[in-house]
């Protein structure tokens, strides 16, 4: 049996992509996943399959658009892909809290990354490693920066294929996903 975390992008509480946690969750049993847990109202869920990891995406994106009628990508990772993102961070001497972390299936060419990647940034930072694509956002005041690029994704726009999170929910993510129990809120833990 395998455990995903689904990640849904670009969901948000209102309007055109609104995912109610539970209306997801339930598509989610009735397309057969099981012990399936959301996350609050994040896009989050948890789920058991023998499927494989691409079997799991079209079945939980066919779920969604059929039964919440939300046509949303949904990324599929596990609790170790998590793991290794976390351990990934190529900022490590910088504030935690302010990494955020861009999830993809796939990995983007490096002909589509390199205008962005060669982009300066002022004293925010981005790169772009095998699990995620990370960016270090210094304020989050309105600034010269990564903050007017409307996030380190938008290189993956055109295709709709990632999405992104912060360090504090990575952390919660590899502590909660089924390894430790049940998906709940806490503290992340002192540094």
């Amino acid at each position: 049996m395998n455990r995903w975390i689904l990640l849904l992008r670009g969901v948000s509480q209102t309007g055109k992509n609104r995912v109610p946690m539970t209306a997801f969750r339930e598509a989610l049993i009735r397309a057969g996943f099981q012990n399936t847990r959301t996350w609050i109202q994040s896009g989050n869920a948890l789920v058991e399959t023998p499927k494989g990891r691409e079997e799991t995406r079209l079945l939980a994106e066919k779920a969604l658009k059929e039964d919440v009628g939300a046509d949303i990508l949904v990324i599929v990772k596990t609790a170790e892909d998590i793991r290794r993102a976390l351990a990934g961070n190529p900022f490590p001497g910088l504030d935690s809290a302010r990494v955020f972390y861009g999830f993809y299936n796939e990995a983007p060419s490096p002909q589509k990354a390199a205008p962005l990647l060669e982009t300066d940034f002022g004293e925010d930072r981005l790169a772009l490693g095998a699990d995620a694509v990370y960016t270090y956002i210094r304020a989050a005041r309105r600034a010269p920066g990564l903050r007017r690029t409307s996030s380190s994704a938008n290189w993956a726009r055109p295709s709709r294929s990632a999405t992104g999170t912060r360090w504090a929910s990575c952390w919660k993510w590899r502590e909660n996903n089924g390894l430790e129990g049940t998906l709940r809120r806490h503290r992340q833990p002192a540094a």
